[in-house]
Protein backbone atom coordinates (compact mmCIF):
# COMPACT_ATOMS: atom_id res chain seq x y z
CA UNK A 1 0.00 0.00 0.00
CA UNK A 2 1.60 3.49 -1.11
CA UNK A 3 -0.48 6.59 0.04
CA UNK A 4 -0.89 7.75 -3.44
CA UNK A 5 -3.43 4.83 -4.42
CA UNK A 6 -7.23 5.29 -3.73
CA UNK A 7 -6.91 2.04 -1.08
CA UNK A 8 -4.79 4.50 1.50
CA UNK A 9 -6.86 7.70 0.33
CA UNK A 10 -10.04 6.19 0.80
CA UNK A 11 -10.06 3.43 2.94
CA UNK A 12 -7.28 3.10 5.04
CA UNK A 13 -6.88 6.48 6.59
CA UNK A 14 -9.86 7.35 7.23
CA UNK A 15 -10.07 4.28 9.58
CA UNK A 16 -7.29 5.04 10.79
CA UNK A 17 -7.90 8.34 12.10
CA UNK A 18 -11.39 7.48 13.15
CA UNK A 19 -9.99 5.06 15.51
CA UNK A 20 -7.12 6.71 16.60
CA UNK A 21 -9.08 9.99 17.78
CA UNK A 22 -11.96 7.79 19.48
CA UNK A 23 -10.18 5.53 21.79
CA UNK A 24 -8.72 7.46 24.69
CA UNK A 25 -5.17 9.05 24.37
CA UNK A 26 -3.36 6.01 26.43
CA UNK A 27 -4.57 3.86 23.88
CA UNK A 28 -3.41 5.80 20.70
CA UNK A 29 -0.05 4.66 20.25
CA UNK A 30 -1.86 1.08 20.39
CA UNK A 31 -3.83 2.23 17.30
CA UNK A 32 -0.80 3.64 15.81
CA UNK A 33 1.10 0.33 16.40
CA UNK A 34 -1.39 -2.24 15.69
CA UNK A 35 -2.45 0.32 12.18
CA UNK A 36 0.96 0.48 10.96
CA UNK A 37 1.31 -3.02 11.21
CA UNK A 38 -2.15 -3.66 9.50
CA UNK A 39 -0.61 -0.75 6.46
CA UNK A 40 2.27 -3.10 6.33
CA UNK A 41 0.77 -6.29 5.80
CA UNK A 42 -0.84 -5.23 3.23
CA UNK A 43 1.81 -5.80 0.75
CA UNK A 44 4.26 -7.98 2.84
CA UNK A 45 2.07 -9.96 5.87
CA UNK A 46 4.94 -12.72 6.11
CA UNK A 47 7.69 -9.88 6.76
CA UNK A 48 5.52 -8.59 9.49
CA UNK A 49 7.49 -11.14 11.68
CA UNK A 50 10.63 -9.62 10.55
CA UNK A 51 9.53 -6.51 11.46
CA UNK A 52 8.26 -7.38 14.68
CA UNK A 53 11.62 -9.86 15.73
CA UNK A 54 13.91 -6.58 14.75
CA UNK A 55 11.38 -4.51 17.21
CA UNK A 56 11.79 -6.73 20.05
CA UNK A 57 15.52 -7.11 19.23
CA UNK A 58 16.31 -3.89 19.83
CA UNK A 59 13.61 -2.72 22.65
CA UNK A 60 15.44 -5.72 24.66
CA UNK A 61 18.88 -4.69 24.10
CA UNK A 62 17.94 -1.37 24.41
CA UNK A 63 17.06 -2.04 27.81
CA UNK A 64 20.06 -4.11 28.26
CA UNK A 65 22.22 -1.10 27.55
CA UNK A 66 20.77 1.36 29.57
CA UNK A 67 20.93 -1.01 32.46
CA UNK A 68 24.57 -2.17 32.12
CA UNK A 69 25.44 1.36 31.94
CA UNK A 70 23.91 2.47 34.97
CA UNK A 71 25.54 -0.20 36.98
CA UNK A 72 28.55 0.63 35.53
CA UNK A 73 29.15 -2.15 33.59
CA UNK A 74 30.70 -1.14 30.63
CA UNK A 75 31.87 -3.88 28.98
CA UNK A 76 27.99 -5.68 29.20
CA UNK A 77 26.44 -2.12 27.65
CA UNK A 78 29.13 -2.43 24.73
CA UNK A 79 28.54 -6.47 24.25
CA UNK A 80 24.57 -5.47 23.79
CA UNK A 81 25.20 -3.12 21.92
CA UNK A 82 27.66 -4.91 19.40
CA UNK A 83 24.60 -7.83 19.12
CA UNK A 84 22.07 -5.07 18.60
CA UNK A 85 23.92 -3.93 15.76
CA UNK A 86 25.20 -7.05 14.29
CA UNK A 87 21.56 -8.36 13.96
CA UNK A 88 20.05 -5.33 12.37
CA UNK A 89 23.15 -5.04 10.01
CA UNK A 90 22.54 -9.05 9.57
CA UNK A 91 19.50 -9.20 8.78
CA UNK A 92 19.89 -6.19 6.17
CA UNK A 93 22.75 -8.04 4.60
CA UNK A 94 20.55 -11.79 3.80
CA UNK A 95 17.69 -10.00 2.49
CA UNK A 96 18.99 -7.13 0.56
CA UNK A 97 22.97 -8.17 -0.19
CA UNK A 98 23.41 -12.01 0.37
CA UNK A 99 22.58 -12.99 -3.41
CA UNK A 100 24.66 -9.66 -4.74
CA UNK A 101 27.85 -10.54 -2.64
CA UNK A 102 27.37 -14.38 -3.76
CA UNK A 103 27.24 -13.47 -7.17
CA UNK A 104 29.35 -11.01 -6.88
CA UNK A 105 32.03 -14.03 -5.36
CA UNK A 106 31.02 -16.47 -8.47
CA UNK A 107 31.80 -14.17 -11.03
CA UNK A 108 35.37 -13.99 -8.93
CA UNK A 109 35.93 -17.90 -9.03
CA UNK A 110 34.80 -18.82 -12.09
CA UNK A 111 30.88 -20.14 -11.48
CA UNK A 112 27.21 -19.22 -11.71
CA UNK A 113 25.07 -18.58 -8.61
CA UNK A 114 21.47 -18.39 -8.94
CA UNK A 115 21.13 -16.76 -5.60
CA UNK A 116 18.40 -17.87 -2.75
CA UNK A 117 15.78 -15.23 -4.47
CA UNK A 118 14.28 -13.94 -1.37
CA UNK A 119 11.71 -10.64 -1.64
CA UNK A 120 13.08 -7.76 -0.44
CA UNK A 121 10.64 -6.12 2.54
CA UNK A 122 9.61 -3.06 2.19
CA UNK A 123 11.22 -0.33 3.73
CA UNK A 124 14.11 -2.64 5.22
CA UNK A 125 17.18 0.06 4.84
CA UNK A 126 14.65 2.90 6.84
CA UNK A 127 13.33 0.68 9.79
CA UNK A 128 16.90 -0.72 9.99
CA UNK A 129 18.66 2.30 10.35
CA UNK A 130 15.85 3.80 13.08
CA UNK A 131 16.55 1.09 14.98
CA UNK A 132 19.75 0.78 15.25
CA UNK A 133 19.95 4.44 15.80
CA UNK A 134 17.79 3.77 18.95
CA UNK A 135 20.25 1.60 20.30
CA UNK A 136 23.56 3.57 19.61
CA UNK A 137 21.88 6.55 21.15
CA UNK A 138 21.08 4.78 24.25
CA UNK A 139 24.74 3.62 24.45
CA UNK A 140 25.98 7.17 23.95
CA UNK A 141 23.72 8.49 26.54
CA UNK A 142 21.65 10.74 23.98
CA UNK A 143 18.25 8.88 24.61
CA UNK A 144 16.71 7.10 27.13
CA UNK A 145 15.50 3.18 26.85
CA UNK A 146 11.53 3.31 26.06
CA UNK A 147 9.96 1.19 29.08
CA UNK A 148 6.79 0.46 26.94
CA UNK A 149 6.57 -2.37 23.97
CA UNK A 150 3.99 -1.19 22.95
CA UNK A 151 5.19 2.84 22.65
CA UNK A 152 8.50 1.44 21.07
CA UNK A 153 6.07 -0.90 18.64
CA UNK A 154 4.44 2.30 17.65
CA UNK A 155 8.12 4.45 16.95
CA UNK A 156 9.22 1.13 14.89
CA UNK A 157 6.81 0.51 12.87
CA UNK A 158 4.62 4.21 12.31
CA UNK A 159 3.00 3.97 9.01
CA UNK A 160 3.42 7.79 8.00
CA UNK A 161 7.31 7.44 7.50
CA UNK A 162 7.63 3.13 7.67
CA UNK A 163 8.23 2.53 4.28
CA UNK A 164 10.54 5.41 2.90
CA UNK A 165 11.39 7.80 5.45
CA UNK A 166 12.69 10.28 6.50
CA UNK A 167 15.16 8.27 9.00
CA UNK A 168 13.82 9.04 12.21
CA UNK A 169 16.05 8.73 15.12
CA UNK A 170 14.60 8.01 18.19
CA UNK A 171 15.94 11.20 20.37
CA UNK A 172 13.96 12.98 17.87
CA UNK A 173 10.37 11.67 18.48
CA UNK A 174 10.63 10.44 22.14
CA UNK A 175 8.84 13.53 24.10
CA UNK A 176 6.20 13.44 21.44
CA UNK A 177 5.65 9.76 21.64
CA UNK A 178 4.24 9.75 25.35
CA UNK A 179 3.36 13.49 25.80
CA UNK A 180 2.64 15.22 22.30
CA UNK A 181 -0.57 17.40 21.76
CA UNK A 182 -2.39 16.89 18.60
CA UNK A 183 -4.23 20.07 17.80
CA UNK A 184 -6.37 21.60 15.11
CA UNK A 185 -4.27 23.76 13.60
CA UNK A 186 -1.15 21.25 13.36
CA UNK A 187 -3.88 18.38 11.51
CA UNK A 188 -4.60 21.49 9.41
CA UNK A 189 -1.29 22.04 8.62
CA UNK A 190 -0.86 18.40 8.02
CA UNK A 191 -3.35 18.43 5.50
CA UNK A 192 -1.91 20.91 3.32
CA UNK A 193 1.59 19.34 3.55
CA UNK A 194 -0.01 15.77 2.71
CA UNK A 195 -2.45 17.19 -0.25
CA UNK A 196 1.35 19.25 -1.62
CA UNK A 197 3.25 16.21 -1.46
CA UNK A 198 0.38 13.94 -3.06
CA UNK A 199 0.04 16.84 -5.99
CA UNK A 200 3.92 16.48 -5.97
CA UNK A 201 3.72 12.44 -6.63
CA UNK A 202 0.84 12.40 -8.71
CA UNK A 203 0.62 15.28 -10.75
CA UNK A 204 4.26 15.97 -11.54
CA UNK A 205 6.66 12.90 -10.29
CA UNK A 206 4.23 10.58 -12.59
CA UNK A 207 3.75 12.75 -15.59
CA UNK A 208 7.81 13.54 -15.89
CA UNK A 209 8.09 9.67 -15.30
CA UNK A 210 6.50 9.32 -18.53
CA UNK A 211 8.93 10.72 -20.40
CA UNK A 212 11.71 9.67 -19.00
CA UNK A 213 10.48 6.00 -19.45
CA UNK A 214 9.50 7.01 -23.03
CA UNK A 215 13.08 8.03 -23.58
CA UNK A 216 14.85 5.06 -21.70
CA UNK A 217 12.77 3.04 -24.71
CA UNK A 218 13.88 4.29 -27.49
CA UNK A 219 16.81 2.10 -29.17
CA UNK A 220 20.28 4.02 -28.26
CA UNK A 221 20.94 4.23 -32.01
CA UNK A 222 18.40 6.36 -32.37
CA UNK A 223 18.98 8.60 -29.41
CA UNK A 224 20.43 12.00 -29.98
CA UNK A 225 22.23 14.36 -27.34
CA UNK A 226 19.30 16.46 -26.77
CA UNK A 227 16.77 13.41 -26.60
CA UNK A 228 19.14 11.98 -23.67
CA UNK A 229 19.71 15.34 -22.06
CA UNK A 230 15.96 15.48 -21.73
CA UNK A 231 15.63 11.99 -20.71
CA UNK A 232 17.94 12.70 -17.77
CA UNK A 233 16.88 15.66 -16.49
CA UNK A 234 13.25 14.49 -16.58
CA UNK A 235 14.59 10.93 -14.19
CA UNK A 236 16.05 14.08 -11.90
CA UNK A 237 12.76 15.76 -11.80
CA UNK A 238 11.14 12.61 -11.24
CA UNK A 239 12.79 10.90 -8.66
CA UNK A 240 13.21 14.46 -6.94
CA UNK A 241 9.29 14.86 -7.09
CA UNK A 242 8.81 11.27 -6.33
CA UNK A 243 10.75 10.95 -3.10
CA UNK A 244 10.43 14.63 -2.08
CA UNK A 245 6.57 14.19 -2.20
CA UNK A 246 6.44 11.27 -0.33
CA UNK A 247 8.76 12.58 2.23
CA UNK A 248 5.91 15.61 2.94
CA UNK A 249 2.81 12.93 2.95
CA UNK A 250 4.63 11.74 5.29
CA UNK A 251 5.04 14.61 7.69
CA UNK A 252 2.02 15.92 6.87
CA UNK A 253 0.37 12.46 8.15
CA UNK A 254 2.77 12.55 11.07
CA UNK A 255 1.99 16.42 12.10
CA UNK A 256 -1.84 14.93 11.69
CA UNK A 257 -1.03 12.37 14.39
CA UNK A 258 0.99 14.24 16.41
CA UNK A 259 4.71 14.35 15.38
CA UNK A 260 7.10 16.57 14.04
CA UNK A 261 9.40 14.53 11.43
CA UNK A 262 12.33 16.39 10.26
CA UNK A 263 12.56 18.11 6.71
CA UNK A 264 14.51 15.60 3.78
CA UNK A 265 14.48 17.81 1.38
CA UNK A 266 15.42 21.47 1.00
CA UNK A 267 15.23 22.59 -2.58
CA UNK A 268 18.51 20.86 -3.84
CA UNK A 269 18.49 21.69 -7.22
CA UNK A 270 19.42 25.15 -6.51
CA UNK A 271 22.41 24.16 -4.53
CA UNK A 272 26.12 26.02 -5.75
CA UNK A 273 27.89 23.08 -5.44
CA UNK A 274 27.74 19.37 -4.37
CA UNK A 275 28.71 19.42 -0.77
CA UNK A 276 25.54 22.04 -0.65
CA UNK A 277 23.59 19.28 -2.80
CA UNK A 278 23.80 16.70 -0.05
CA UNK A 279 22.70 19.21 2.60
CA UNK A 280 19.88 19.34 0.95
CA UNK A 281 18.83 15.93 -0.55
CA UNK A 282 17.69 13.14 1.73
CA UNK A 283 18.60 14.97 4.78
CA UNK A 284 17.67 12.53 7.20
CA UNK A 285 19.88 9.79 5.48
CA UNK A 286 22.78 12.13 5.30
CA UNK A 287 22.58 12.92 8.61
CA UNK A 288 22.08 9.26 9.81
CA UNK A 289 25.95 8.31 7.99
CA UNK A 290 27.38 11.34 9.63
CA UNK A 291 25.98 10.86 13.39
CA UNK A 292 26.81 7.18 13.22
CA UNK A 293 29.62 6.20 10.23
CA UNK A 294 31.60 9.45 9.38
CA UNK A 295 32.25 10.63 13.15
CA UNK A 296 32.81 7.56 14.11
CA UNK A 297 35.25 6.79 11.99
CA UNK A 298 37.82 9.96 12.95
CA UNK A 299 35.43 12.70 10.90
CA UNK A 300 37.31 15.59 9.84
CA UNK A 301 39.95 15.31 12.81
CA UNK A 302 42.61 13.40 11.78
CA UNK A 303 43.91 15.00 9.47
CA UNK A 304 43.06 15.71 4.76
CA UNK A 305 44.17 12.00 4.44
CA UNK A 306 42.12 10.04 6.85
CA UNK A 307 39.07 12.61 6.27
CA UNK A 308 39.03 11.49 2.33
CA UNK A 309 39.15 8.09 3.32
CA UNK A 310 36.11 8.52 5.70
CA UNK A 311 34.36 10.39 2.76
CA UNK A 312 34.79 7.73 0.10
CA UNK A 313 33.94 5.03 3.01
CA UNK A 314 30.44 7.07 3.54
CA UNK A 315 29.81 7.01 -0.12
CA UNK A 316 30.68 3.64 -0.94
CA UNK A 317 28.12 3.01 2.03
CA UNK A 318 25.56 5.59 0.53
CA UNK A 319 25.14 4.07 -2.53
CA UNK A 320 25.41 -0.01 -1.75
CA UNK A 321 22.42 1.52 0.85
CA UNK A 322 19.96 2.14 -2.21
CA UNK A 323 20.25 -1.17 -3.48
CA UNK A 324 21.89 -4.07 -4.12
CA UNK A 325 24.01 -3.24 -7.63
CA UNK A 326 26.93 -2.19 -9.04
CA UNK A 327 25.83 0.91 -10.27
CA UNK A 328 24.39 2.37 -6.84
CA UNK A 329 27.82 1.22 -5.50
CA UNK A 330 29.69 3.40 -8.64
CA UNK A 331 26.78 6.26 -8.04
CA UNK A 332 27.88 6.81 -4.56
CA UNK A 333 31.63 6.46 -5.28
CA UNK A 334 31.02 8.85 -7.93
CA UNK A 335 29.67 11.68 -5.68
CA UNK A 336 32.22 10.73 -2.79
CA UNK A 337 35.06 11.72 -5.16
CA UNK A 338 33.28 15.10 -6.61
CA UNK A 339 32.89 15.56 -2.56
CA UNK A 340 36.55 14.77 -1.85
CA UNK A 341 37.80 17.15 -4.95
CA UNK A 342 35.45 20.00 -3.52
CA UNK A 343 37.31 19.88 0.14
CA UNK A 344 40.41 19.79 -1.06
CA UNK A 345 40.26 22.55 -3.26
CA UNK A 346 37.15 22.86 -5.30
CA UNK A 347 34.68 24.29 -2.66
CA UNK A 348 36.81 27.22 -2.21
CA UNK A 349 36.61 28.24 -6.02
CA UNK A 350 33.09 27.80 -6.47
CA UNK A 351 31.91 29.87 -3.39
CA UNK A 352 34.21 32.88 -5.22
CA UNK A 353 33.04 31.89 -8.50
CA UNK A 354 29.43 33.62 -9.99
CA UNK A 355 26.55 31.87 -8.75
CA UNK A 356 25.20 31.29 -12.52
CA UNK A 357 28.59 29.21 -12.59
CA UNK A 358 28.18 26.94 -9.70
CA UNK A 359 24.81 26.18 -9.71
CA UNK A 360 25.65 25.04 -13.64
CA UNK A 361 28.33 23.19 -12.63
CA UNK A 362 26.06 21.47 -9.69
CA UNK A 363 23.46 20.71 -12.26
CA UNK A 364 25.22 19.27 -14.93
CA UNK A 365 26.89 16.88 -12.39
CA UNK A 366 24.15 15.49 -10.76
CA UNK A 367 21.71 15.19 -13.86
CA UNK A 368 25.02 12.80 -15.31
CA UNK A 369 24.96 11.14 -11.68
CA UNK A 370 21.33 9.89 -12.30
CA UNK A 371 21.76 8.06 -15.39
CA UNK A 372 24.70 6.00 -13.07
CA UNK A 373 21.85 5.17 -10.96
CA UNK A 374 19.08 4.55 -12.73
CA UNK A 375 21.76 2.07 -15.14
CA UNK A 376 21.52 -1.09 -13.53
CA UNK A 377 22.67 -2.44 -16.97
CA UNK A 378 26.50 -1.13 -16.81
CA UNK A 379 26.64 -0.79 -21.07
CA UNK A 380 23.53 0.31 -21.51
CA UNK A 381 24.72 3.51 -18.60
CA UNK A 382 27.61 3.67 -20.86
CA UNK A 383 25.87 4.15 -23.85
CA UNK A 384 23.41 6.78 -22.69
CA UNK A 385 26.34 9.00 -21.37
CA UNK A 386 28.05 8.74 -24.45
CA UNK A 387 25.01 9.59 -26.72
CA UNK A 388 24.71 12.58 -23.67
CA UNK A 389 27.92 13.29 -24.71
CA UNK A 390 27.33 13.72 -28.78
CA UNK A 391 29.05 10.30 -29.18
CA UNK A 392 26.00 8.15 -29.68
CA UNK A 393 24.81 6.41 -32.82
CA UNK A 394 21.85 8.48 -32.48
CA UNK A 395 23.91 11.55 -32.87
CA UNK A 396 25.92 10.91 -35.52
CA UNK A 397 23.02 10.13 -37.42
CA UNK A 398 23.67 6.74 -38.25
CA UNK A 399 19.79 6.37 -37.85
CA UNK A 400 17.16 7.21 -39.86
CA UNK A 401 19.19 7.96 -42.78
CA UNK A 402 19.97 11.22 -40.83
CA UNK A 403 23.33 13.29 -41.42
CA UNK A 404 26.08 13.34 -39.18
CA UNK A 405 26.20 15.67 -36.39
CA UNK A 406 22.42 16.04 -35.63
CA UNK A 407 22.34 16.75 -31.85
CA UNK A 408 18.38 16.83 -32.17
CA UNK A 409 16.09 14.70 -34.37
CA UNK A 410 11.58 15.18 -34.95
CA UNK A 411 11.46 12.80 -31.70
CA UNK A 412 13.41 15.72 -29.52
CA UNK A 413 10.79 18.11 -30.76
CA UNK A 414 7.72 15.61 -30.51
CA UNK A 415 8.73 14.88 -27.23
CA UNK A 416 9.08 19.07 -25.96
CA UNK A 417 5.87 19.84 -27.54
CA UNK A 418 4.29 17.01 -25.19
CA UNK A 419 5.90 17.68 -22.33
CA UNK A 420 7.31 20.95 -22.37
CA UNK A 421 4.70 22.81 -20.31
CA UNK A 422 5.18 20.42 -17.74
CA UNK A 423 8.98 20.13 -17.83
CA UNK A 424 8.44 24.14 -16.94
CA UNK A 425 6.02 23.39 -14.17
CA UNK A 426 8.83 20.70 -13.01
CA UNK A 427 11.45 23.27 -13.22
CA UNK A 428 9.95 25.81 -11.77
CA UNK A 429 8.60 23.80 -8.86
CA UNK A 430 11.88 21.96 -8.04
CA UNK A 431 12.92 26.23 -6.96
CA UNK A 432 11.31 28.31 -3.93
CA UNK A 433 9.38 30.38 -6.27
CA UNK A 434 6.38 28.51 -5.69
CA UNK A 435 6.59 28.87 -2.02
CA UNK A 436 7.61 32.66 -2.41
CA UNK A 437 4.88 33.69 -4.48
CA UNK A 438 2.53 31.58 -2.22
CA UNK A 439 3.81 33.43 1.07
CA UNK A 440 4.11 37.02 -0.96
CA UNK A 441 -0.09 36.48 -1.64
CA UNK A 442 -1.05 35.45 1.94
CA UNK A 443 0.88 38.33 3.43
CA UNK A 444 -1.05 40.67 0.93
CA UNK A 445 -4.57 38.98 2.08
CA UNK A 446 -3.29 39.99 5.44
CA UNK A 447 -2.59 43.71 4.55
CA UNK A 448 0.83 43.05 5.95
CA UNK A 449 4.30 40.89 5.57
CA UNK A 450 4.61 37.53 7.53
CA UNK A 451 7.80 36.60 7.01
CA UNK A 452 8.42 34.70 10.54
CA UNK A 453 5.38 32.39 9.97
CA UNK A 454 7.27 31.19 6.21
CA UNK A 455 9.54 28.28 7.25
CA UNK A 456 5.80 26.82 9.53
CA UNK A 457 3.96 23.68 8.17
CA UNK A 458 1.20 24.78 10.61
CA UNK A 459 0.79 28.15 9.26
CA UNK A 460 -0.24 27.28 5.78
CA UNK A 461 -3.82 27.53 6.36
CA UNK A 462 -3.43 30.18 8.50
CA UNK A 463 -4.35 34.02 7.93
CA UNK A 464 -8.04 36.05 7.28
CA UNK A 465 -10.68 33.94 6.80
CA UNK A 466 -10.91 34.89 3.13
CA UNK A 467 -7.45 33.28 2.63
CA UNK A 468 -8.67 30.42 4.38
CA UNK A 469 -11.99 29.68 2.75
CA UNK A 470 -9.59 29.90 -0.34
CA UNK A 471 -6.56 28.14 0.58
CA UNK A 472 -9.29 25.37 1.51
CA UNK A 473 -10.70 25.13 -1.88
CA UNK A 474 -7.80 24.85 -3.44
CA UNK A 475 -6.49 21.93 -1.31
CA UNK A 476 -10.25 20.63 -1.88
CA UNK A 477 -9.44 21.36 -6.37
CA UNK A 478 -6.12 19.62 -5.77
CA UNK A 479 -7.34 16.82 -3.82
CA UNK A 480 -10.00 16.19 -6.70
CA UNK A 481 -7.67 16.42 -9.12
CA UNK A 482 -5.59 13.71 -7.66
CA UNK A 483 -8.18 11.37 -7.31
CA UNK A 484 -9.17 11.70 -10.97
CA UNK A 485 -5.84 11.17 -11.81
CA UNK A 486 -5.35 7.92 -9.97
CA UNK A 487 -8.78 6.69 -10.77
CA UNK A 488 -8.22 6.52 -14.47
CA UNK A 489 -4.32 6.27 -14.77
CA UNK A 490 -2.27 2.76 -14.46
CA UNK A 491 1.38 4.64 -14.28
CA UNK A 492 1.77 4.87 -10.56
CA UNK A 493 5.23 3.81 -9.39
CA UNK A 494 7.20 5.01 -6.67
CA UNK A 495 11.09 4.50 -7.53
CA UNK A 496 12.63 4.14 -3.70
CA UNK A 497 9.11 2.06 -2.64
CA UNK A 498 11.75 -0.74 -2.45
CA UNK A 499 15.65 0.88 -0.65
Amino acid sequence: MIFSSLLFLFRFLPWMLLAYFVVPRRGRNAVLFLGSLLFYAWGEPVYVVLMLFSTAVDYIHGRIIESARAAGEERRARRALLSSVAINLGLLGVFKYLDFLLAAVGRLLGFSFQGFGLPLPIGISFYTFQTMSYSIDIYRGQARAQKNAIDFGAYVAMFPQLIAGPIVRYQTVAEELNERRETPELFAGGISLFLAGLGKKVLLANGIGLLWDTIAALPMAQLTAATAWLGAIAFGLQIYFDFSGYSDMARGLGQMFGFHFPLNFDYPYISSSITEFWRRWHISLGTWFREYVYIPLGGNRRGLALQLRNILAVWALTGIWHGASWNFLLWGLYFGVLLAVEKVFLLKWLKRAPRIVSRLYTLILVIISWVIFASVDGKGGIAYLQAMAGLGAGTAGSAAGMPAGRLADPTTWYLLRNYGLLLVVCLLGATPIPRHIFFYLKAKAAGAADPEKENSDTAAGAGPAAWQLLWSGAGAVLFLVCTAYLTDASYNPFLYFRF
